[in-house]
């Protein structure tokens, strides 16, 4: 089959196109001919500094982890798919697992679910990572009706999902961008727009909360913008975080009573662990999605699989406005 191929880290000039052996399926996997995948922030992360990430694949290696696609085969004791079935998940590209990258790909029954009726191939690919993330955090926060909440980054990848996610859980959401088509993005979802740029966190606290601050905070930006969302959350609030790789003193976090909640979606990929709680994620995505209550934003530059390196690209460049979607 045909795939992009790994054999050292670095720049994304690194993907070969390359022939490899078809996988086999085995049981509790099924086989998937893979129509379309979507780039992540964690693939552009493996690829360019793969040997100081214990996640990353041995080389050579197929990298990408979302997909949509076609089953074609069953293994043994798989009972909820059968062959033609339109599926889409988060299954690959780490560790022991060969990625989405290529045309054919394994994948373990319990992290893939039936792709919503409503999307394209490249629509449901750019949905698993980004879309379990979000649905994490904002559970695991104690998301309910008739809660302020803040999204840090709501135009991104993980962003765009919890602020819809968010508002179909009933919440007053509100969302930070830092750009006119950012802004416009984020009001177009159903959030209200905050310009980070022109507006410190005392200034929207005051404006939206009368100085209470917000009940949740997603922070999908993460890092040094950790002490924002702190300074945000209200007194006995909930803040959950994408990117907690960061150094800083907790006193604010103490003194206000806050929860943090550390999302990392990767866990039952990387360590067989809860695999069937991605399964089950993904199905409830699918109905939020058929109801009309989730779109996915693609980015409007098109990449084929040969054309893997330029994608990559595209995102690292920050100019991409939605996922970057790799047709194969």
């Amino acid at each position: 089959m045909k795939a992009m191929i790994v054999n050292s880290f670095g720049s994304e000039n690194v993907f070969e196109a390359s022939k490899i052996t078809k996988p086999q399926v085995k049981a509790g996997h099924v086989l998937i001919k893979v129509a379309a995948t979507s780039v992540n922030t964690v693939d552009t992360m493996i690829r360019a500094m793969g040997d100081d990430l214990p996640i990353a694949p041995a080389l050579p290696a197929v990298l990408g982890m979302d997909f949509a696609g076609t089953v074609e085969e069953v293994g043994e004791g798989v009972t909820d798919y059968k062959i033609g079935d339109e599926v889409y998940g988060c299954a690959g590209g780490l560790a022991d697992l060969q990625g989405t990258l290529a045309e054919y790909m394994v994948a373990d029954a319990k992290l893939i679910a039936l792709k919503p009726q409503n999307l394209s191939m490249r629509e449901a690919a750019a949905l698993p990572l980004v879309a379990i993330t979000a649905y994490e955090g904002l559970m695991r926060a104690g998301i309910s009706e008739g809660q302020k909440v803040l999204v840090h980054g709501g135009s991104g990848g993980v962003g765009h999902v919890a602020l819809q996610l968010a508002k179909y859980f009933g919440a007053e959401v509100y969302s930070t961008g830092g750009g006119d088509n950012q802004l416009a993005l984020i009001e177009k979802l159903g959030a209200y727009p905050i310009n980070y740029k022109t507006e410190t966190v005392a200034d929207y606290v005051a404006k939206y909360t009368e100085g209470a601050g917000f009940d949740v905070v997603f922070d999908s930006v993460g890092g040094e913008n950790m002490a924002n969302s702190f300074e945000a959350a209200a007194l006995n609030g909930q803040v959950a975080s994408t990117v907690a790789m960061v150094n800083m003193d907790l006193s604010l976090a103490h003194f206000k009573g806050l929860s943090l909640h550390v999302v990392f979606m990767l866990i039952p990929m990387l360590h067989n662990i809860k695999r069937e709680e991605h399964g089950k994620i993904l199905n409830e995505l699918s109905q939020i999605v058929e109801a009309g209550e989730l779109t996915p934003v693609l980015d409007n530059e098109m990449f084929s699989l040969e054309q893997t390196g330029k994608a990559h690209e595209r995102l690292a460049s920050g100019k991409a406005l939605g996922k970057v979607v790799i047709s194969i």
